[in-house]
């Protein structure tokens, strides 16, 4: 009978469907990313004051006028009280009726051009602050639309900005590949108006190129995210002085890059870097930031001691500047957990998580429901490895209630259930591991964010819950899908999609597909030993399963059907 490999699992878990490749470690570090280390914009229009000169006429004689919505005066007059209103911080709803109606006004009174754009950018800015992103997408779409960047440097440079606006709110909805997309267009727009080197483009591409490059990051386009960001570093170098503040966040940025490209120790010399230009300038909590994120590259390095170092220094900081409660404090509290934890030092792990929890369960205000979200997400995974999965899933359950069912936090969500449907499916529980995948799986999709690398992931992990369920067809369905976005995002000789392919072998073998089955661990095989050489044992188990596969095929026609039982193999 057909023995297949068995899943390479992370210490201490518990072992899994062992005829079938696991993704685990994604799940973790795709459903819940680490905070960029760079702060977002919030998706904001250019307020400068529309060409055309408000009137003078009152409110009254306006809303007498307002029955004739072609009054000139009428738009201008609205989209200042828009604006004021906004900025005020008071009735955001009128805010946006204000805006909504000087856009229409601006539609029939002047048609197409510069004021109507920046009218639906307010109305879009507004729909975004009160976390409407979806109704701010077709408003921004619009203002772009109405603008022709070929009229002058004006209409040039609004466009610019619809574009950069429209690529914030893809952003936050989660959906990467748009938000690129929009980025790449208004950066395009800037650079033919302005020039290469007009300072604006420089200053812009420090900036906004910097968003463009996380873009890159989030969608695992990591060599275009470095040319971005190498292009970045050089502008500072030719426009400022060698140890600017902007210079020292683009070397973060390139050390986020190094980081997702495992090329660590070339990350750790980007963030010393960076810190040294922000303890010149007296940036006392940048340091402090810089030092976590060197603390996290010496874990990866395996240097623990140095981590732990790192750590306390940045802890020392948080603390003095901002107090025991600072959330900053909570997030260091859970990196050194975590570090205990890999040294074996499992009582300081869980004292350090315990710390964290005490801030994150009465938190001060400010601090954001997303970034609670997150860090009790990643406590939760701690406590998954000491095998407290109660604790775990309890975290977990209580930062889903945070979280709401918007466009903005689905991905965020989405990547809390997959994490729980992981921990249920090593416990076990294989229906309510398939419901959550199944859940997090229909979000990703409303998102728009089905063609992602961790939804490839995702799809694998609920075909392993289908095949415990003996819903085989379904598995097969799952496990196609996710083979044809892996082999697009991450290629054919990847171990994400390799493992795919082994599963998929799997499947097809229990429905009596022995030929497919083969032919996948043919070409399985081949690889391995490329890479591997012949005398690798993971070849030789590879060899065994083929072997066995064909010997089935030579008589097919009375070959019995494999039990998915016979498709486990009983090593770990």
């Amino acid at each position: 009978m057909l023995g297949l490999v068995s899943a390479k699992t992370t210490p201490n878990a518990t072992p899994l469907h062992n005829s079938f490749r696991q993704n685990d470690n994604h799940i973790h570090k795709n459903g819940n990313k680490t905070p960029s280390p760079l702060l977002k914009r919030t998706p904001s229009p250019s307020f400068s004051k529309p060409k055309t000169k408000p009137s003078k006429k009152t409110l009254q004689e306006l809303r007498i006028d307002e029955s004739s919505l072609d009054n000139p005066d009428l738009g201008p007059f609205l989209l200042k009280l828009a604006i004021d209103t906004m900025a005020s911080g008071d009735n955001q709803n009128k805010a946006l009726d204000y805006a909504t109606r000087a856009s229409i006004s601006f539609e029939i009174s002047s048609g197409p051009g510069l004021d109507l754009a920046m009218s639906l950018q307010v109305e879009a800015a507004i729909y975004c602050s009160r976390g409407r992103l979806e109704n701010a997408i077709p408003v921004l779409e619009r203002s772009i639309e109405v603008l022709d960047h070929k009229s002058g440097s004006d209409h040039a440079m609004a466009k610019f900005s619809g574009f950069m606006q429209l690529g914030d709110t893809y952003s936050m909805l989660g959906r990467v590949d748009r938000s690129i997309s929009s980025y790449e267009s208004g950066l395009k727009i800037q650079i033919e108006t302005l020039g290469d080197l007009d300072p604006r483009v420089a200053e812009s591409c420090s900036e906004n190129g910097r968003y463009l490059a996380e873009a890159y990051v989030q969608a695992m386009q990591f060599d275009e995210a470095e040319k971005l960001c190498q292009k970045s570093l050089e502008i500072h170098r030719e426009q400022n002085a060698p140890a600017s503040i902007e210079e020292a966040g683009d070397r973060r940025l390139m050390a986020l890059i190094y980081e997702a490209k495992g090329e660590y120790e070339c990350a750790l010399e980007e963030l010393v870097l960076a810190s040294m230009v922000m303890i010149a300038a007296g940036q006392e909590n940048e340091v402090a930031a810089i030092d976590v994120s060197i603390g996290n590259i010496y874990v990866f390095l395996c240097r623990f001691d140095e981590a732990i170092f790192s750590y306390q220094k940045a802890l020392t900081v948080f603390k003095s500047t901002r107090g025991d409660e600072y959330s900053p404090v909570a997030s260091v509290y859970t990196r050194l957990a975590e570090v205990y934890y890999k040294t074996g030092k499992l009582r300081e792990s869980k004292s350090y998580c315990e710390n964290a929890l005490r801030i994150f369960s009465k938190p001060v205000t400010g601090i954001a429901t997303e970034e609670i979200a997150s860090g009790l997400a990643e406590i939760s995974a701690i406590y998954e490895a000491l095998n407290e999965h109660g604790e775990a899933l309890k975290l977990l359950y209580m930062a889903m209630k945070l979280l709401k069912d918007t466009p903005g936090q689905r991905s965020m969500i989405a990547g809390i259930e997959a994490q729980m449907g992981l921990m249920f499916y090593k416990v076990g529980k294989y229906g309510e591991a398939r419901s959550s995948f199944e859940n997090a799986v229909a979000k990703l999709r409303a998102s728009g964010d089905a063609k992602s690398v961790f939804f490839g992931i995702l799809l694998n992990q609920l075909g392993l819950a289908s095949v415990q369920l003996y819903r085989i067809h379904e598995a097969v369905e799952l496990f196609e899908e996710a083979r044809e976005i892996l082999e697009q995002e991450c290629g054919s000789c990847h171990s994400d999609t390799l493992g795919v392919y082994s599963n998929l072998a799997a499947t097809y073998d229990a429905l009596g597909r022995v030929e497919d089955a083969a032919v996948i661990l043919e070409y399985i095989l081949k690889l391995r030993e490329e890479k591997l050489g012949t005398a690798n044992p993971e070849v030789a188990d590879e060899k065994k399963r083929l072997a066995v596969l064909l010997k089935e095929a030579g008589r097919a026609r009375i070959r019995k059907g494999n039990s998915l039982v016979n498709l486990l193999d009983s090593s770990s």
